[in-house]
């Protein structure tokens, strides 16, 4: 059950800014990291043959594709700010959509905004040695803890910093800068291909497995590890559905946003995969870390592989923006509910952007990246955030049942099998995860259970909130207004 908090009552809405376009930039960019210019390397080296590792970016872009249509549905339902948290609220309550919120404000969310900017800051770094993120800027043994502050964490502060005033000054002005990065990587990924294809040095011989070389080697388990990490690359798709409340005709352009950008990504995802390979021998592909500065290299020169790494410090930096701009919106829910703090609810007066949340946000990300304990509480919350996306994909079962006259712009086709096929991958992603790390699994889920104790003295404050109003309310019967019913069950 929903609580409703004071904050209900304000007349701050947001502004309805984003276009169909702004929306497609969203679901690209929150997609789109560093991963695809490592990634690659890792899957080829986990099955050993190029065609199949291809076949599996098909088949992980066709399980996005599934999630995506599932969400296109609940997202035509209920077009406003907080996506996924929404979706779970109605279907299963508020406690379970706390517990998003929690998982996601705590470690889901920020450790991840945390890697991201991390990642942003390393690789400028290669392209700028000034600014070279491995140099220790302080460092110090704190309680057996050896502590370490480096040039990278100060840019990576200084990232989330520039990206968060970003996005408290204007969504729109936000979501320029995802177009721009979005455009830039749509763009630049097209011309490389075609360059690439027509005058780059390669062979399409690098396709076919040599014998006698670990491209030769295919194993189950491989196929297992491999497929994990790609639902992971492929994942970003859902921020989008965070800003619904400021998408323009929400019930129309987000089924088509989140359809548009996740084909846009699995086609450019592909085509990538395709020139990495054209590029490089299997057997140099596997020896990579950073597989596109080889590629780059391999096809035209070292000058062009060192324009890699700020192509990649770019694509992250538009990533980060992504995901300041939709986790906060989900924490601005969570305070409108009354189950968060009050002012994380709140509208800037001029602004229409959730302040005080992304404020918050941004305070926690720089504890984490200073700290440098993202890395840890990411890993053992991997489960529980598995479990998020199969809470998602369950709310439409669901809604179909409790819900079933509440307007559908849009259907998911082929219902339940599609939104079924998914749940098994996710279940059983989830359960891979348990089993293979069933300490760090158990000890995030333990850390989110934590959450209970704010869950219900937030839920005691709200009860008591509306408790007053009511009294209130009886005491003096000209605050509300006859036909309309009481003043704190509008706006």
């Amino acid at each position: 059950m929903r609580i409703n908090s004071p904050a209900e009552s304000g007349t701050s809405k947001f502004t309805r800014s984003l276009s169909l376009f702004d929306a497609v930039t969203l679901v690209v960019s929150g997609i789109v990291g560093a991963s695809i210019f490592i990634v690659p390397a890792d899957v080829l080296r986990g099955v050993g043959n190029p065609l199949l590792a291809l076949l599996l970016w098909v088949v992980a872009g066709a399980v996005t594709l599934i999630v995506g249509l599932v969400c296109a549905e609940l997202g035509g339902m209920f077009p406003e700010a907080g996506g996924q948290y929404v979706y779970i609220r109605e279907a299963f309550g508020g406690f379970s959509a706390f517990l998003f919120g929690w998982v996601f404000f705590t470690v889901a969310n920020s450790a991840g905004l945390a890697a991201i900017v991390i990642v942003f800051a390393l690789f400028l770094g290669r392209a700028i040695p000034a600014l070279s993120a491995e140099q220790v800027l302080y460092a110090k043994e704190l309680f057996g803890i050896h502590f370490e502050f480096t040039r990278g964490s100060l840019v990576a502060i200084v990232c989330i910093v520039v990206l968060t005033a970003v996005n408290v000054r204007s969504v729109k002005l936000a979501a320029r800068l995802q177009n721009l990065t979005a455009s830039v990587y749509l763009g630049v990924v097209a011309i490389i291909a075609a360059v690439g294809f027509a005058l780059g040095r390669g062979s399409w011989s690098h396709f076919l497995p040599q014998p006698g070389t670990h491209a030769s080697s295919v194993s189950l388990h491989g196929i297992g590890l491999a497929l994990i990490a790609l639902i992971f690359t492929y994942d970003g798709w859902e921020f989008v559905t965070w800003a619904a409340g400021e998408i323009e005709n929400a019930r129309r352009n987000l089924p088509l946003a989140l359809i548009i950008g996740i084909l846009l990504t699995v086609a450019t995802y592909l085509l990538v995969n395709v020139l990495f390979m054209y590029a490089l021998t299997p057997e140099r592909m596997v020896q990579q870390t950073t597989v596109a500065e080889a590629a780059m290299t391999a096809m035209f020169s070292s000058t062009a592989g060192r324009w890699v790494s700020l192509f990649i410090a770019m694509v992250n930096f538009g990533a980060g923006s992504v995901v300041v701009l939709g986790g906060a919106r989900i924490y601005y829910c969570m305070a409108r509910d009354g189950v968060f703090f009050r002012s994380m609810g709140r509208l800037h007066p001029r602004w229409n952007t959730p302040t005080v949340s992304l404020l918050a946000q941004c305070a926690w990300v720089v504890v984490l990246i200073a700290s440098g304990g993202y890395e840890e509480l990411y890993a053992r919350f991997a489960f529980m955030i598995t479990l998020t996306y199969v809470a998602t994909v369950g709310a439409v079962f669901v809604l179909r049942r409790t819900q079933p006259n509440r307007p559908r712009p849009y259907r998911c086709p082929w219902f339940p099998w599609l939104p079924a096929a998914y749940l098994l991958v996710a279940l059983g992603l989830a359960l891979s995860t348990l089993f293979s790390r069933p300490g760090q699994s158990l000890t995030g889920l333990g850390l989110a259970l934590l959450g209970i104790p704010l869950y219900l003295g937030f839920g005691r404050r709200s009860r008591l909130e509306k408790d007053a109003e009511l009294a209130t309310a009886a005491l003096t019967p000209s605050a509300a207004v006859p036909g309309t019913g009481h003043p704190a069950d509008r706006g």
